[in-house]
């Protein structure tokens, strides 16, 4: 299966959620580009970037995961490489 980049965008309102959003992160490691977490202490709540280069089911799967923990929302955006731009 090919590869896709792509950006798995988290919102962490359930700080007790941290230790199992890492551990799901820990386990996709060598599928990770880069990793970006932001505390917004304003809103009580951590937001999370990470870039990851791996197929599409292993993207969606580590995306579903994280979006089911409690008080996480995730949204992913994958790139439209290899398509001719006009």
């Amino acid at each position: 299966m090919e590869n896709r980049v792509a950006l798995i965008g988290i919102i962490v309102a359930n700080m007790d959620s941290t230790e199992k959003i890492n551990e799901l992160l820990h386990q996709y490691a060598a599928r990770i580009v880069g990793r970006m977490g932001v505390p917004y202490h304003k809103r009580n709540v951590s937001i999370i970037s990470v870039v990851l280069d791996a197929p599409q089911n292993e993207i969606s799967t580590l995306s579903g995961k994280l979006g089911m923990l409690p008080g996480v929302s995730t949204k992913t955006v994958y790139a439209k490489l290899g398509e001719e731009t006009p």
